[in-house]
C-alpha cells in the first residue's frame, strides 16, 4: 500500500448533497438532455452538490484548520427540508437545477459557514448565494445546448428531501493530468449540537 502525498493546492468548497434517490430522480429527468446534448461537459452525478461557500484553489494546509473549525458551531444548525426544482442557466454556459424548500434556513447555514471560513483567515471571493445544483458546462463552440437543456427541465419538480449533513469537499488538483475529481474531506450531521457535531464528524482518509 502506497501513501499518496497531499497535492500542494486543492479546490475546496463547503456544500450540501442531495440523497441518492433525489439525484436518481433528476438523472432520469435528464435522460433526454444526455442523449440530445452529448457535447456538454456533464458533471458526474457523484459530484452533484449544493455549494454554500466556494473557496477556490487553496493550499492543502488550510484543510485541517477549516475541518476543525467547522466541526462545532455549524453542526448546531438544523437539518433543512429541500427539493430540486426546474432548470436554468448562467450566461448560456452553465446548466443547473434549482433548489426549493427552506431557502431561509439555507441562507442562514451558508452565512454561518462563511463566517467560520473567514474566522480561519482563509481568503475567498464571497459571492451572493444563488442556490443551485450545477449539472453541465458548455463548450465554447456550442452556445445553444445549455439554454435548450434548461428549457427541457422547466417542468421538473423533485421530491422533498432532508439535507442532514454538511460536507467539506476538496479536489485532486496537483495529482497530475486528467479530470478533476472531488471527495469529501469530512462531513457533519446537522442539528445535533456543537459538541455532538464535533464528536460525530466523519473524516475521510
Amino acid at each position: 500500500m502506497h501513501d499518496h502525498p497531499e497535492p500542494p493546492t486543492r479546490r475546496v468548497f463547503v456544500a450540501l448533497a442531495p440523497p441518492d434517490d433525489a439525484k436518481d430522480e433528476l438523472a432520469r429527468a435528464l435522460r433526454p438532455a444526455y442523449a440530445g446534448y452529448p457535447r456538454l461537459r456533464w458533471n458526474r452525478i457523484e459530484d452533484w452538490h449544493v455549494t454554500l461557500a466556494f473557496l477556490g484553489e487553496q493550499p492543502s494546509s488550510v484543510v485541517p484548520p477549516l475541518r476543525a473549525a467547522l466541526a462545532g458551531p455549524v453542526a448546531s444548525l438544523p437539518a433543512l427540508r429541500l427539493s430540486l426544482l426546474g432548470g436554468g442557466h448562467f450566461d448560456e454556459r452553465l446548466l443547473w437545477s434549482g433548489i426549493d424548500g427552506d431557502l431561509e434556513g439555507l441562507h442562514r447555514l451558508a452565512a454561518a459557514v462563511r463566517e467560520v471560513v473567514t474566522s480561519c483567515g482563509i481568503g475567498f471571493r464571497e459571492r451572493p448565494l444563488r442556490p443551485h445544483l450545477t449539472l453541465a458546462r458548455a463548450r465554447r463552440d456550442d452556445p445553444l445546448s445549455v439554454p435548450r437543456a434548461a428549457a427541457g427541465l422547466s417542468g421538473f419538480v423533485g421530491r422533498p428531501w432532508r439535507a442532514e449533513r454538511l460536507h467539506l469537499v476538496a479536489s485532486n488538483i496537483g495529482r497530475g493530468p486528467g479530470p478533476i475529481r472531488y471527495r469529501d474531506v469530512a462531513s457533519w450531521r446537522l442539528g445535533v449540537g456543537a459538541a455532538a457535531g464535533a464528536d460525530e464528524a466523519r473524516t475521510e482518509p
